[in-house]
């Protein structure tokens, strides 16, 4: 393509579909989020390719327009992409464009929206310790008169406690951006969408107190049911400022 005629989108998909080294594409971003899309929206897309077939696509890594961006790499490439990483929401929310493998890249897509079990309980532990320590941080800032650090700290445990939440139902956390499309489409078992989102909020905006001690409950009785009751024991006495008075 020349500077006076840009790759575009749809020219692309038609140029991969004929190339027999193409053997998955798969768009991600706000184009596969139904309603997400605007003006501004560009079409993210990974590019996967056979093993040790020759193409001439490569010419297109690392393309990167107001119009495409172009992901290429190999099957094995992509099997790991996110796996862990940012990415891996992405991918798993991602439509499948192309799939040449009777249903293989969806195959891998799918596995990328699941955490294995073992996985979930490790993460989750980790995340509910970080939770912890920020909601524990921002309650007594905001005791003591810090008002800016009890915020602040408000803030990150809401980061900590939606990376949990996720967790607990064996799913990779949304970006920020697609966090309220992710709960209106797909609810957190046991929570009210409407209610978390409107305490994610508050606290976010106020570090308020009493709201962080009210969502630690339904935290805590999450947490202990899926097991992870010894690390909010390790916690000790400092439970108590964590929960409604």
């Amino acid at each position: 393509m020349t500077a006076q005629q840009p790759l575009t989108y749809d020219a692309f998909v038609e140029l991969a579909a004929t190339d027999q080294a193409v053997v998955g594409l798969v768009l991600k971003g706000s184009r596969a989020h139904e309603g997400m899309t605007t003006e501004y929206s560009d079409h993210d897309l990974y590019v996967v390719l056979t093993e040790g077939v020759a193409t001439t696509l490569t010419r297109f890594a690392g393309h990167r327009t107001s119009e495409l961006d172009l992901v290429i790499l190999t099957l094995d490439e992509f099997r790991a992409a996110g796996m862990p990483g940012f990415e891996r929401y992405a991918l798993a929310r991602a439509r499948i464009v192309l799939d040449r493998l009777d249903g293989g890249i969806a195959q891998i897509v799918a596995a990328k929206a699941r955490l294995d079990a073992g996985e979930a309980f490790r993460d989750a532990g980790q995340w509910l310790d970080a939770y912890a320590n920020s909601l524990y941080r921002s309650i007594k800032n905001n005791r003591d008169g810090h008002a800016l650090a009890a915020r602040l700290d408000g803030v990150d445990s809401m980061r900590f406690l939606l990376e949990l939440l996720f967790t607990f139902d064996r799913r990779p956390r949304p970006y920020n951006k697609y966090l309220e499309w992710e709960l209106g489409r797909y609810p957190l078992p046991g929570w009210d969408t409407r209610k978390l989102l409107a305490a994610v909020d508050r606290i976010s905006r106020t570090g308020d107190a009493s709201a962080q001690r009210c969502l630690f409950s339904h935290v805590e009785a999450q947490a202990r049911r899926a097991g992870h009751g010894a690390v909010l024991d390790a916690w000790g006495e400092d439970l108590d400022l964590m929960r409604p008075h």
